[in-house]
């Protein structure tokens, strides 16, 4: 019997139209031999949308967009009702990026309705797209990276001036200003002074209630993709040569400005520590399946941690693929399937699991 795979993509996310590029990518990716493929997609209000069976190469990513009749709740439960296809073989890849897709919630539904799933699991989604939750972690840890501060909306809508003079004292110019849950670079900017501080507060606090404020850190940015359960392995790692001053959302998604170099320019032994790193950090935040950390390495090779992405792009084009085959051949078709199995595996772990209290006779 064929395993049926529900892509979810879309998502309320400013991430959405990536997500669309990754489900496009893998959607035509999966063996039709192996699989049944099952598109779901998920509008910018949160409204589940099935496509039904998919048999067709998607051709265009507007193929993937359809227009919702419903709420989202009975979306949901319509999805759950007419389109699972119950007692089969089921798992589901929910390639959404960023809130309401990688950050636990989607995550959080599908151990309730108990089903096999690609990827990290409630917790280390949720923590790996908090950047300051994720950063007290890593300090918890003692994982190098850079020097950092936090504010919630509240705190600088009641005193500005004092979380300037905080950014000043504690972290300096220049400085980067992020929303703490965001991802693919929205919403973050440098600053370079007291006007470009303020101006980028304001901008980072349209995307999230909470912002994170991180010193410059000169150097180069490296991506690895580990990809594991119980034992996680490091792909080689990857640059990109950017013509921005930092990595936004134009250059990695619009502009084309931005060129890959696979492995990145390291000394061997270097790159085996920004490996190990990766691994590392990948079994600290409690990672399953896959996840993409990006390090820095400055030029006398100190390396810095910078983030974890718990669901990275996934399009052929993409890191984490592209990484996976300069490191052992691997092709996009055998990633994919090669998480599906790891999502199979951890599920039957789980499954091993006592729920209720063992009485002995």
């Amino acid at each position: 019997m064929k395993t049926n795979v529900y892509i979810l993509y879309g998502g309320k996310s400013v991430e959405h139209e990536v997500s669309l590029k990754s489900a496009s990518a893998i959607l035509n990716a999966l063996d039709r031999n192996k699989f049944n493929v099952y598109p779901v997609y998920i509008t910018k209000e949160g409204i589940w949308c099935s496509l039904g069976l998919l048999e067709e190469k998607i051709e265009d990513i507007s193929q993937l967009q359809v227009k919702p009749t419903t709420t989202v709740a009975k979306s949901i439960g319509e999805f759950l009702a007419n389109d699972f296809k119950e007692g089969e073989k089921n798992i589901i890849f929910p390639a959404i990026h960023g809130i309401n897709g990688e950050d636990g919630t989607i995550q959080g539904l599908l151990e309730l309705i108990d089903v096999p799933y690609v990827g990290n699991e409630v917790l280390s989604s949720a923590v790996g797209m908090d950047k300051v939750i994720m950063r007290d972690i890593f300090a918890k840890h003692n994982i190098p990276q850079t020097k950092y501060t936090s504010f919630r909306l509240h705190s600088w809508k009641d005193n500005e001036e004092k979380c300037y003079k905080q950014v000043e004292e504690k972290i300096g110019y220049p400085c980067y200003i992020k929303p703490a849950n965001s991802g693919s670079s929205v919403g973050i900017s440098k600053a370079e002074n007291r006007k470009e501080l303020k101006n980028s507060f304001q901008e980072a606090f349209l995307y999230d209630c909470k912002i994170i404020v991180e010193k410059e850190v000169i150097g180069r940015e490296m991506q690895t993709s580990v990809i594991g359960n119980d034992y996680p392995k490091a792909s080689i790692s990857g640059e990109f040569i950017m013509e921005r001053p930092f990595f936004d959302y134009n250059a990695k998604y619009i502009d084309g400005s931005i060129t890959p170099v696979v492995p990145a320019r390291l000394e061997p032994n270097v790159a085996n520590k920004v490996r190990e790193m990766a691994v590392k950090v990948f079994k600290i935040l409690n990672c399953y399946g896959l996840a993409r950390v990006d390090i820095f390495v400055t030029d006398d090779n100190e390396i810095l941690v910078n983030e974890v992405n718990t669901m990275p792009g996934f399009t052929s084009l993409s890191m984490t693929p592209v990484l996976w085959e300069a490191t052992n051949g691997t092709t996009y078709a055998e990633l994919i399937e090669w998480l599906i199995n790891l999502a199979f595996e951890r599920y039957q772990q789980k499954k091993a699991i006592l729920y209720t209290r063992s009485v002995e006779e």
